[in-house]
């Protein structure tokens, strides 16, 4: 039966059979706008690619820490006549998957993949004091992907294939490398069915979870470059009143450039309000990052809450799996780049950590994912051992960045 993708699912489930597969793609998905053209005339158009940058962007200077959601794309191709950016078309309009049955010619990437991620930084540094020292900046929760502008040749001109405005005459650009090539097969998106790989048992996940469970086993699974792998999951149980089990990456790690070697070393270094108790020094010193998408401000909030008031949480226990665990869908390595920032936003007296970050670098670091018991407050989530809160509305528009 036919099954409806969003730009965003990872997870394949089809709702006649049952039968999940994971999406993986050779580099970052590719998509087209769509464009008005019958079938017959599809070979005749030529896509021109443009990066797509979507994410989180945070800088840690001298007055505090700012941050802005982005969602840009900049022209991949150096040709004149080209619109530098799509606007708002890569958001408002239904993006259409790259496929081995795609017609048309492709352009090849004329810019580095890099260039994006400079780009969305300038955008950002235009809303910040430009005088201030940068301590760090971060890029958390981004995604880069390759959306194809269909274009058109008619009579003597260039035309957009979704508008049909003219954007330049054909002799003006009869030096640039038109030609294209026909779809490469290395951009197929291939299918991994989801079975455990312990037990054989169907995994379980929702369309942009990025860590998938066993009910059989009690184990998590992620997907890496050599298929589905294991990783360290482990929960604190709740009682009755729990209604969801939220998960964080538990990051451990010395920052030897901050004096940072336990968790009593944290609270010292960071200036918290709070005496600091003698068990902590033998306390390894743990980040607690949201294994899931939040808007920037809430991002931060709830992991300076969660790391501070780790003390408060009962013992982690080995993993079973629950029915009311939220998705995974910020992935370990995206919370290891939050470290910092977390640290940052955990800092009471700015001067003992601000100056300290363009040096800090975390050793010996293990992840676990813990997922931690929540209770239903009307509109909010509720954390009743460290009281971090989170609104149920932010919570669901964390699915859509």
């Amino acid at each position: 039966g036919p099954v409806t993708l969003s730009a965003s699912d990872r997870l394949l489930s089809c709702p006649y059979c049952g039968v999940k597969n994971f999406l993986q793609c050779n580099g970052p998905f590719r998509y087209a706008l769509p464009n008005p053209l019958d079938n017959d005339a599809q070979d005749q158009l030529l896509y021109t690619p443009y990066l797509r940058f979507k994410g989180n962007i945070y800088f840690v200077n001298e007055s505090g820490i700012s941050h802005r959601i982005l969602d840009t794309t900049q022209s991949g191709f150096p040709m004149p006549g080209l619109l530098p950016s799509l606007g708002v078309r890569s958001q408002a309009m239904k993006l259409v998957r790259l496929h081995r049955k795609s017609r048309g010619r492709f352009l090849r990437l004329g810019i580095k993949m890099s260039m994006i991620l400079k780009k969305a930084a300038k955008l950002h540094a235009m809303f910040t004091d430009k005088d201030e020292e940068l301590y760090h900046r971060a890029y958390i929760g981004e995604s880069i992907s390759f959306i194809y502008l269909p274009l058109r040749a008619d009579d003597a001109m260039l035309l957009d294939g979704v508008t049909q405005n003219p954007l330049i005459a054909l002799d003006k650009v009869s030096s640039y490398p038109l030609k294209g090539t026909r779809f490469n097969p290395r951009w197929e998106v291939s299918f991994m069915a989801t079975l455990c790989p312990r037990c054989g048992w169907s995994l379980d996940g929702e369309g942009d979870c990025l860590v998938l469970t066993c009910s059989n086993c009690d184990t998590a699974w992620q997907v890496g470059k050599k298929g589905l792998q294991r990783i360290n999951c482990r929960i604190v149980p709740g009682d009755r009143d729990t209604a969801l089990y939220l998960g964080f990456w538990k990051i451990s790690a010395h920052l030897p450039a901050s004096k940072i070697w336990s968790f009593a070393d944290f609270i010292r270094q960071t200036n918290q309000p709070m005496v600091v108790r003698q068990e902590w020094n033998e306390r390894v010193m743990s980040f607690w990052i949201p294994a899931f998408k939040l808007r920037p401000k809430t991002f931060l909030r709830t992991g300076r809450r969660t790391t501070i008031s780790q003390w408060r949480l009962d013992r982690e226990e080995e993993m079973q799996i629950r029915p009311n665990l939220y998705p995974v869908t910020l992935p370990a390595e995206e919370a290891r780049q939050a470290l910092k920032v977390i640290l940052a936003a955990s800092a009471v007296s700015r001067k003992n950590i601000f100056p300290r970050l363009p040096e800090t670098r975390a050793e010996n670091i293990s992840t676990t994912l813990v997922f931690l018991p929540f209770t239903d407050q009307h509109h909010d989530w509720l954390q009743p051992q460290t009281g971090t809160v989170i609104a149920k509305n932010v919570l669901r528009f964390g699915r859509s960045l």
